[in-house]
């Protein structure tokens, strides 16, 4: 790789270190003033409800946003009983057991106030979150809320001041249009104000993050597997061979069998494929079709060698689904695989070049599915190879996650600066999320992009998280 691109790449890894970090102290920047490049719920843990008057939604993480973004009219308000308070700092977010901001200054009359802030869509929640009996509570030093109810006391029952929130008619305005949203993303009527070049810039950031999360779920399978990569990467590549209608029942096949199994019998093609449907419980005792009796008496004599169980066969889906992504024909093409490759898991690790990886999963079935999408029915000749699409997203899916896995595990940045140079390379995965995000505008090249844009759209736009999203942040805090 020539040294401009590297520098490139050096330079993208470390600016999605940046993003993820900023993304992590983001509230405390915005808190101070300071420019942010994310938005965490202020408390994530806590469940919020949606308060709806005039027309009006509301809740408690917004108010704790636009208090910690200053998206409030003025900084000089005045409390329920009339005193006047200015706000001088809001205090940092607190993010444990406790007040929601910490740290804050007020002006109370002509008394400087030090302390405490806490934030409810209604007064009155104060009491049903029982804080009035809670000691944590007595350093409050100004109750900030949308509407106020009732008044509020310390557990000394010393009255609290207290200010309802105005907030910046417009963030008050956007919030609503993307709340009642029924569109594909909340915030579809407002791409259109957001910024190509600022969009695109957070999918450094998405994809970093889509990265380590994959990275992680990568840890938890190796750890169960006592630090074995090999096992940990055929289970990992199995699963992805079910892709997304049926991952869980490959990946309950791959902790069913496990590889040594595999590797002892590899020689043997009918042995191999016979261990991988017996233990997908894919093959009938009653059988008349003559290959999968064959495998059948093959698997009941391994089962017994290695004291095998086969998986639930209710797992399996086979509806709305093209014959050639058939378990059968997964499961076909996985043996062949298997059966070619020879210490698969430390030739893809050397692997640099995305053509040499490809290459390794280049291999096709016994000559039986050629005729056949499942057993016992014949159909018009079809070679079966897997095609280089499929390997793409096996590469996408399994090996590129479990090569940044394995690169941060052993401090290797230039592997995962190749991981990063592998999606660029791979065309753009072509689904409904891509799709999607293309019908607002978005134009996608390559995986690295679309991956960062399913990223987003599961993570955050599927489960409301606008507040956390930086286009979201970005559309909210405008003023």
């Amino acid at each position: 790789m020539g040294g401009e691109k590297r520098m490139k790449l050096k330079f993208k890894r470390i600016l999605s270190l940046v993003l993820v970090f900023s993304m992590l102290f983001s509230m405390t920047a915005c808190s101070s003033g300071a420019s942010n490049t994310g938005l965490s719920d202020p408390n994530p843990q806590v469940e919020v409800e949606n308060i709806e008057t005039e027309n009006i939604i509301m809740n408690e993480n917004l108010l704790q946003f636009a208090w910690q973004c200053k998206l409030f009219k003025s900084n000089i308000m005045h409390t329920t009983d009339g005193r006047d308070v200015e706000i001088i700092d809001v205090g940092q977010p607190n993010k444990d057991a406790g007040p929601d901001f910490f740290n804050a200054k007020i002006k109370l009359e002509d008394t400087i106030w030090a302390g405490n802030v806490e934030i409810h869509t209604l007064a009155s929640d104060w009491y049903r979150h029982h804080h009035d009996i809670d000691k944590l509570y007595d350093t409050i030093i100004l109750h900030v809320v949308w509407k106020s109810d009732l008044n509020i006391r310390r557990s000394s029952g010393e009255l609290i001041p207290q200010v309802e929130l105005q907030l910046m008619d417009e963030v008050e305005d956007r919030f609503n249009s993307m709340h009642q949203s029924n569109g594909w993303i909340r915030c579809g009527a407002l791409w259109q104000d957001i910024d190509s070049a600022f969009a695109r810039f957070q999918l450094s950031r998405m994809v970093n993050e889509r990265l380590y999360r994959k990275a992680e779920d990568v840890g938890k399978i190796l750890a169960m597997n006592t630090n074995n990569w090999s096992e940990t990467f055929y289970q990992v590549l199995l699963k992805s061979f079910g892709m997304h209608t049926n991952s869980l029942p490959f990946e309950s096949l791959g902790k069913s069998l496990p590889l040594k199994c595999i590797a002892k019998k590899k020689d043997d093609i009918l042995a191999v494929e016979a261990m991988l449907f017996g233990q997908a419980g894919l093959l009938s005792e009653k059988s008349i079709d003559t290959y999968e009796r064959s495998l059948y008496q093959q698997y009941q004599f391994l089962s017994k060698m290695f004291s095998l169980k086969a998986i639930d066969t209710t797992l399996w889906k086979f509806g709305k689904m093209r014959p050639v992504n058939f378990p059968h024909v997964k499961i076909a093409q996985f043996a062949s695989l298997a059966q070619k490759s020879n210490h698969l898991f430390s030739q893809i690790i050397r692997c640099k070049d995305l053509t040499e990886i490809q290459s390794h999963f280049d291999c096709t079935p016994s000559d039986y599915w050629h005729t056949h999408y499942r057993f016992g029915t014949v159909s018009p000749f079809s070679e079966k190879r897997i095609t280089k699409t499929s390997i793409n997203t096996l590469i996408i899916n399994a090996v590129v996650p479990l090569k940044f896995a394995y690169a941060i595990k052993n401090e290797n940045d230039e592997m995962q600066d190749d991981c990063f140079s592998l999606l660029e390379q791979i065309p753009k995965e072509d689904n409904k999320i891509v799709r999607g995000w293309e019908e607002l505008g978005l134009r996608v090249t390559n995986a690295y992009e679309s991956q960062a844009l399913v990223e987003l759209k599961t993570q955050y736009c599927d489960v409301n998280k606008c507040l956390r999203c930086n286009i979201g942040h970005h559309l909210l805090s405008q003023k």
